[in-house]
């Protein structure tokens, strides 16, 4: 009879330990312009290893300023490839743990059919009384954007016409809204299977700005984890990079 208890005790024990792996999460800051791709590919993350993805979208700025006060992510997915890079050096992520899993293309947007044309040169002509941008501090779409109109010799002209976001979301949420008429945004937010999901565009020429590589790093909070080594495969396996690749990114 106590052998068959002591059975059933371990038997228990291996059944809770076995599940606490199949449950096991990880906390992920993302990068707002991947919001789409990711949020399709933690879905898919979870049903392929059990494992689970919990996912926080925002500025990459934001997010660095977050990771130095303390908080609690263990992978970054950043919008370049600086923020990663320097937190490596300064021992906040995991050296050998860096790599780019998408490059990001600058789009100039208008929900507007017909309204932004295929060399900008609405930005010149346009009669638009707004331009919405992402804090360039903060987003590097939002430098992208800066240095493309400085490329385009637009910077002054346009200045008094910025309305400024915190992020590549609140951007395109300016836009919607209308409170801009149009806005420097990212490709991803607009384009998914290889189409245009609505409105006007131009795809910034990438010699107009610096590469918008954006990079993983594993955080110092996630080495070890199991949950966590399993999504940086993963976002390097054929199934991620479909769908990455259906929103518009390079890899």
């Amino acid at each position: 009879m106590q052998s068959s208890i002591r059975h059933i005790l371990v038997f228990a024990v291996l059944a809770t330990g076995s599940l606490s792996v199949r449950a096991d999460e990880v906390s992920v800051a993302v990068a707002a312009n991947f919001s789409a791709p990711m949020q399709k590919i933690a879905a898919d993350f979870e049903k392929a290893t059990g494992h689970k993805a919990q996912l926080v979208f925002g500025s990459t700025g934001k997010f660095y300023a977050q990771i130095k006060a303390g908080a609690p992510f263990q992978m970054l997915l950043a919008a370049d490839d600086e923020t990663p890079a320097r937190l490596v050096k300064e021992g906040d992520g995991v050296a050998g743990s860096r790599f780019t899993y998408a490059i990001g293309k600058l789009v100039l947007w208008s929900p507007k059919p017909g309204y932004v044309d295929d060399k900008g040169e609405v930005l010149k002509t346009g009669s638009f009384a707004h331009l919405a941008i992402a804090n360039p501090k903060l987003a590097p779409y939002g430098l992208a954007a800066t240095e493309t109109m400085q490329a385009l010799g637009l910077s002054s002209a346009l200045q008094s016409r910025l309305v400024t976001a915190e992020s590549i979301s609140q951007a395109l949420q300016f836009v919607v809204s209308g409170n801009a008429e149009l806005g420097f945004i990212a490709y991803s937010q607009i384009h998914k299977d290889g189409r245009l999901i609505n409105g006007s565009y131009w795809i910034v020429p990438s010699k107009y700005h610096s590469p918008i590589r954006q990079d993983l790093v594993v955080l110092e909070k996630g080495q070890g984890s199991a949950a966590v080594a399993a999504l940086a495969g993963y976002l390097k396996s054929d199934a991620a990079k479909a769908v990455i690749k259906s929103y518009g990114y390079d890899l």
